[in-house]
């Protein structure tokens, strides 16, 4: 029998944990806006902050000051647990994102906010690169013409070239350490460096010198823990976001995409989402009037089938979602539940975690004194459940687990931890 043909779902997961291996392993990660100024960041952080997308319509999103957010993540197994339950209180899974003031050419020198710009990107641990690809007299192009090509070079430029004059103090560095080391004066080269350094750096060196963010390179594990250590802003995972003129967005197409998919592909590769500011700031104003959102959208499909769009093609919709869920997956974040008749909650664990891990997500004591994961799968408990806000029916098809520490958890399960915390830690 023939192997199973890769979905794009396989594909894309695979593709987010390549790019977060240089990340922190934490459970609270940020996604940042990066782009040149007025390409569209505040726009889109400000939708994000008060977005009232289908799924997570009913719960609060939270502005933490004026750059920062954190926006609910879109997940309808959460939203059926919570109308199967209907418990007092619902806490959804959320995802923190920055808007980062706009970089100017010759920010790795100095140049406009400078240093600060780039000690905001080394902070988050994400980036969605947003391009601009409208036209617009009343919204003036920092370099006074709309080029796509000529605005990612800068950025990636700009990125690369700090990388660059940091890769030069971590040989110096990484040098003098091994002089000290071996007892050596500070003009001594009769020292080799270790071979996972010397791979790594060379790699990177040769990325950089090409404009190529890190993260797209092909490393060894003893290389990847190399490069970690050196704090470098390339080896963030990054989307492309390509901020499109309503009319473009809605007829999907636009003389600016083909161009921005190769020169992407030429830089290493990356996921692309075209979007329209302009598009989701009109649905956004109409957030009071359902009945107006809804004739708004329904204009903007009945224009793209006069453009000659068909079927799915056709339908046009906010992207906001699908935003969220591709920085979380950038991230290589998911969720887990516990759902009860006092509390159904999301939470964010990173891909690979283990039950008593995740559990010390909930309460350390938790992890402490694991004992095992009572577990159920989101698509088992829809299917088998009959209505019941229960585990009953579940229990009775054999499809409630348990599984001790080693259990890898999955995105979606549904987990009661078990535990005994009651024997102090012996110290």
């Amino acid at each position: 029998m023939p192997p199973k043909k890769k979905n794009n779902q396989d594909s894309d997961d695979q593709g987010a944990m390549r790019a977060a291996r240089f990340g922190r392993v934490k459970n609270t990660l940020t996604m940042g806006f990066v782009g040149l100024p007025n390409v569209g960041k505040s726009t889109f952080t400000n939708i994000l902050a008060g977005a009232a997308h289908a799924e997570a319509a009913n719960y609060p999103f939270c502005t933490i000051d004026p750059n920062v957010v954190q926006c609910i993540v879109p997940d309808k197994n959460f939203k059926y647990l919570a109308d199967t339950w209907k418990p007092p209180s619902i806490v959804p899974a959320a995802l923190k994102v920055t808007d980062i003031a706009g970089l100017i050419r010759g920010a790795s020198e100095g140049a406009g906010l400078g240093n600060a710009f780039l000690s905001h990107i080394a902070a988050v641990d994400g980036i969605y690169h947003l391009i601009r690809a409208f036209d617009s007299s009343e919204i003036v192009h920092v370099d006074d013409t709309i080029d796509p090509i000529r605005d990612l070079e800068t950025i990636q430029g700009e990125l690369c070239a700090k990388d660059l004059s940091v890769l030069s103090s971590v040989l110096e560095n990484e040098q003098n350490r091994v002089r000290k080391e071996k007892g050596l004066s500070r003009s001594a080269t009769n020292f080799t460096l270790s071979e996972a350094f010397t791979e790594a750096y060379e790699k990177c060196k040769k990325l950089l010198e090409s404009n190529t963010p890190i993260q797209t390179g092909e490393f060894s594990a003893a290389e990847v823990d190399v490069i970690k250590e050196w704090g470098m802003i390339t080896t963030k995972p990054q989307i492309y976001v390509v901020n499109l003129s309503q009319k473009n967005f809605i007829r999907k197409g636009s003389k600016y995409l083909p161009r921005i998919n190769e020169w992407v592909k030429e830089h290493g590769g990356g996921q692309i989402i075209p979007v329209s500011g302009e598009f989701e700031q009109n649905l956004f104003d109409l957030k009071d009037d359902p009945e107006g959102q809804k004739a708004f959208l329904q204009e903007c499909c009945e224009e793209a089938k006069k453009q000659g769009l068909k079927g799915p093609q056709a339908d046009v919709k906010s992207m906001v979602p699908r935003l969220i869920r591709a920085g979380r997956q950038a991230l290589c974040l998911q969720s887990f539940y516990t759902a009860g008749p006092k509390e159904v909650r999301a939470w964010t664990i990173m891909k690979g975690t283990l039950a008593p891990q995740a559990a010390g997500v909930i309460h350390t004591d938790f992890e402490r004194g694991f004992i095992k994961a009572e577990v159920c799968a989101f698509d088992d408990f829809k299917e088998l459940h009959q209505g019941e806000a229960s585990m009953a029916k579940v229990r009775e098809a054999g499809k409630y687990r348990q599984e001790g520490k080693n259990y890898v958890m999955q995105d979606g399960d549904i987990v009661v931890f078990m535990h005994n915390t009651t024997t102090a830690k012996k110290k």
